[in-house]
C-alpha cells in the first residue's frame, strides 16, 4: 500500500487500508491488480482520472495523421498534365500525406496497360525526389494503382 505522500506502508490487509484511506479522506485504489501482492494507492480518485483524460487529450495533440491523397491519371495524358498532377502530389507529400495514383482505364485502353505502366513510371521520375514508392503498381479492376509516401516520414 502506497499513502498519498507517495511512501509505502508495506502488506497490510484490506480492512485497514481502507480504514487508513478514510483517516485521510480519500479513495483506495487499486494501481496493479495482477502483482503479488496487489498494489494499492491512497487518493483522490477523481482528481486522478481528471489527470489522466488530460495525458491523453496532450498525447491525441502531439499525433501526426497520415491521410492518403489520391490522383487519377490516364494512359493519354499530356507531359504538362503530367507535369501538374506531379506538382499536386510533391505538394501532398511535403505535407507528409501519403499519395495514391491511378491510372485509369476505358474501353479499348485495357488491352495496352504498358503504356499506362510508362505513365506511372514517368511519375515516379517526377516525383522520387520527394517521395518514394510504397506499392509497386498494380492492376486493381480497371485502374494501374500505386502507391507514394514521403521520404522524410521515414
Amino acid at each position: 500500500m502506497i499513502d498519498p505522500n507517495g511512501e509505502q506502508l508495506g502488506i497490510v490487509s484490506i480492512e485497514k487500508a481502507r480504514d487508513v484511506a478514510d483517516e485521510f479522506g480519500l479513495d483506495l485504489v487499486n494501481i496493479a491488480p495482477k502483482a503479488k501482492p496487489p498494489v494499492c494507492r491512497i487518493l483522490d480518485y477523481g482528481k486522478y482520472r481528471y489527470d489522466m483524460m488530460k495525458k491523453e487529450k496532450e498525447s491525441k495533440k502531439k499525433q501526426k495523421t497520415i491521410t492518403v491523397k489520391e490522383l487519377r491519371l490516364t494512359p493519354k495524358i499530356e507531359t504538362h498534365d503530367l507535369n501538374t498532377k506531379a506538382n499536386r502530389a510533391i505538394d501532398f507529400l511535403k505535407d507528409g500525406n501519403r499519395v495514391k495514383v491511378s491510372v485509369r482505364f476505358r474501353g479499348r485502353e485495357m488491352g495496352h496497360t504498358d503504356i499506362g505502366r510508362d505513365v506511372l513510371d514517368q511519375f515516379t521520375e517526377l516525383v522520387s525526389e520527394y517521395g518514394e514508392v510504397d506499392k509497386k503498381p498494380k492492376m486493381e479492376g480497371r485502374s494501374m494503382v500505386m502507391f507514394f509516401s514521403s521520404k522524410s516520414e521515414k
